[in-house]
């Protein structure tokens, strides 16, 4: 792919201009034409997977109060260790803080956790995330900072705690906390019971929290100007359509 992409017409990128305009810039010396058409969550929005919602979870997360709620989820490849699963769902019930929670495994959850949390937890084996980040009640996202996750993070703008697992997750972790001031990377690398409820205090509750809601909220407007009618995702899909039907 390396080689090929050079030779391309057109990079296309799950991404929107006013991100990464330093690093647009260099792209775009090197290839022919870079093209962000993204976020594709509003950009192309699935018709199908992400408006089932067998579980409820919207209805149960009506009945949450605004910026209120956890949101766990880690996609289909990266996946916590069995420890690592044990020691978020400590610091969720050491915290009481409302949860939702899209795990496929439940056998490492601590003994008795499902019927102790059940007042303000809710654990499910798939769940609808787009909609789920942009509902009003839910304040931070934990995931492995997949790239779609982090654009779908920014598009609803919802903070992240980040535990990178492979590939991009480690950069994008980075960019996270230190670049773009939208979220933290969990110290060591590894989740701990003690480090989950510092993340979670420092995103939910603290003055340095409210700054990364902020910053994300103006990623987030410059993300819905990027989709709009003139906005920049929008024209560079129009110049990719045309490079298509040339």
């Amino acid at each position: 792919m390396g080689q090929v992409v050079p030779q391309a017409n057109a990079l296309c990128i799950n991404s929107f201009e006013e991100l990464e305009p330093t690093i647009m810039n260099v792209l775009k010396s090197k290839f022919n034409k870079v093209l962000n058409i993204g976020p594709v969550s509003l950009t192309s929005p699935p018709v199908s997977a992400d408006i089932s919602d067998e579980h409820g979870c919207i209805p149960w997360l009506d009945k949450h109060d605004a910026r209120s709620v956890v949101y766990i989820g880690f996609g289909n490849v990266a996946s916590p260790t069995p420890d690592e699963v044990n020691a978020i769902a400590e610091a969720l019930e050491a915290s009481k803080i409302p949860f939702l929670w899209s795990l496929r495994v439940l056998k490492s959850l601590p003994l008795g956790f499902l019927e102790r949390t059940s007042k303000y937890g809710k654990i499910v084996n798939w769940a609808p995330q787009v909609k789920i980040l942009a509902h009003s009640s839910v304040g931070v996202s934990i995931n492995h900072c997949g790239w779609n996750s982090v654009m779908e993070c920014i598009a609803a703008g919802v903070p992240i705690i980040g535990r990178p697992f492979l590939g991009d997750n480690y950069i994008n972790s980075w960019m996270i906390e230190k670049v773009w001031g939208i979220g933290v990377r969990i110290k060591g690398g590894v989740f701990t019971k003690d480090e989950t409820a510092q993340a979670l205090e420092l995103v939910l509750f603290s003055e340095e929290g409210k700054k990364m809601k902020e910053q994300i909220e103006s990623l987030k407007e410059l993300v819905y100007n990027a989709v709009g009618p003139n906005g920049s995702s929008t024209e560079n899909f129009k110049t990719l359509l045309d490079i298509i039907l040339k």
